[in-house]
């Protein structure tokens, strides 16, 4: 009951269209984590039913489009290769995604398959790693929010009789107080559809970045490192960040209105996915070399219209989506309430104004935007993206239970590799975090 509350906590108004044209619409759009199918996806009695993930990953392609250059700053040139190695593991389980939904007409979304291999307690389980993610994701939003504000105004800083809140701090609090109104609200259907033009924002800035290198003097003749062997952990949760989209497939597959096409609209999608970061990627890298930051916004120099128009598109997104990340979060605990209290308003804003005042409290203590995504990536990610659709294959299809094969080989080394990612990963990530606070 709590996962099911939890994925259906929105509602809105949408038409569907048709043919391969529509489907291949909705799943380029997924692939930049803008979940189109939020407006053509699944209908319910005429209305569209949101999955909680919706909101998450049409954060993702922004915020790994502003730090997947970092990557490159972390292992080198040739982390690259690790690069399409993680897209093509991930493109890989998404198939298993879809042969997984192939076996029960009634699955529906993620939860539903994670409900099938292993029960109620597995749709549990996978309900709070995607909660628990959203979370993280909402802090690295407010942690956007405030870098950015201070690489605008540098000198600013709050002071209260004999506390000092330093810059950065203090506009994670602005931010706060400007998100505090959303965070009240019951219905956030307008909220969606103005968090939708995400993917637009997102070209907008890349434009931006390539004006600022080849209008604004910065150039691009960096040459940066060909490997670099010790960051490389961090690289690859970042990588692995940038394929955080498997939530959505299964909702993704059964609102198209041509299934067999799948296989095609995920490549398409995949493809421009890729294509998106390499570029954003290379032409950062090729500006800043190894004093790139944590988000490529920190690096543009102020005062050029091209930069500006970066830096405060970037700043609308956190504004826009905070409410939409923490709202399934907010609808999980509010299902495992007792019945007297999960419709009781007060109990409502009291969970959310929760939810907010601590990631104020985490954003402004550890305010390390890419310590932060590697942790996303290395624990949530890989989750998601590469052993539960591994897990689920092999209970659903009752492969493990069989002969080897050379599918179930491939399935084993997929599951190896994001087991040995997710560890080094999450060690290396928690401990930079750890000492840069």
């Amino acid at each position: 009951m709590v996962a099911k509350k939890a994925v259906d906590h929105m509602v809105t108004d949408c038409r569907t269209t048709s043919s391969y044209g529509s489907d291949m619409k909705i799943f380029v759009n997924y692939s930049s984590y803008q979940s189109k199918h939020f407006f053509e996806g699944k209908l319910h009695n005429g209305k569209r039913v949101a999955d909680p993930t919706d909101s998450e990953n049409r954060f993702k392609f922004f915020e790994s489009l502003l730090q997947h250059y970092k990557c490159i700053s972390c292992g080198g040139w040739l982390s690259l290769l690790l690069f399409f190695l993680v897209a093509a593991m991930t493109f890989s389980t998404g198939l298993l995604l879809k042969t997984c939904l192939d076996a029960d007409p009634s699955i529906r979304n993620y939860l539903d398959i994670s409900e099938r291999a292993f029960g109620k307690k597995g749709r549990l389980i996978v309900s709070i790693i995607m909660n628990s993610e959203l979370y993280l994701v909402a802090i690295g939003l407010l942690i956007l929010e405030g870098d950015n504000l201070h690489k605008l105004f540098p000198k600013f800083l709050i002071r209260l009789g004999t506390l000092t809140i330093p810059g950065m701090q203090s506009f994670v609090i602005i931010a706060a107080l400007v998100i505090l109104p959303s965070m009240l609200l019951t219905d956030l259907g307008i909220l969606s559809y103005v968090s939708a033009t995400g993917v637009f924002s997102c070209l907008i800035i890349l434009v931006s970045v390539v004006c600022v290198g080849a209008i604004n003097g910065v150039g691009f003749s960096a040459k940066g490192k060909l490997l670099n062997v010790g960051g490389i952990p961090t690289a690859v949760s970042l990588y692995i960040v940038c394929f955080a989209g498997h939530p959505v497939v299964p909702s993704v597959y059964t609102s198209m209105q041509d299934p067999y096409q799948f296989s095609k609209v995920l490549l398409s999608g995949f493809t421009v996915t890729t294509i998106t970061y390499l570029s954003m990627a290379i032409v950062g890298y090729l500006m800043y070399g190894d004093t790139v930051e944590s988000q490529i916004t920190l690096n543009l120099p102020t005062g050029k219209v091209s930069a500006e128009v970066a830096i405060y598109t970037t700043l609308l997104i956190p504004i826009t989506r905070y409410a939409l990340m923490l709202t399934p979060v907010a609808n999980g605990i509010e299902s495992g309430l007792p019945e007297n209290y999960k419709n009781w308003r007060p109990i409502k804003i009291l969970i959310r104004m929760a939810l907010l005042l601590s990631t104020v409290v985490l954003a402004c203590v550890f305010p390390h935007f890419e310590s932060l995504m590697a942790i996303v990536g290395s624990i949530f990610v890989v989750l998601a993206s590469f052993l539960l659709p591994c897990l689920f294959y092999l209970k659903i299809s009752d492969s493990y239970n069989q002969s080897w094969s050379y599918k179930t080989i491939g399935i084993t080394g997929i599951i190896i590799v994001g087991t040995v990612a997710g560890i080094f990963g999450t060690w290396f990530s928690i401990a930079q975090l750890v000492d840069g606070s």
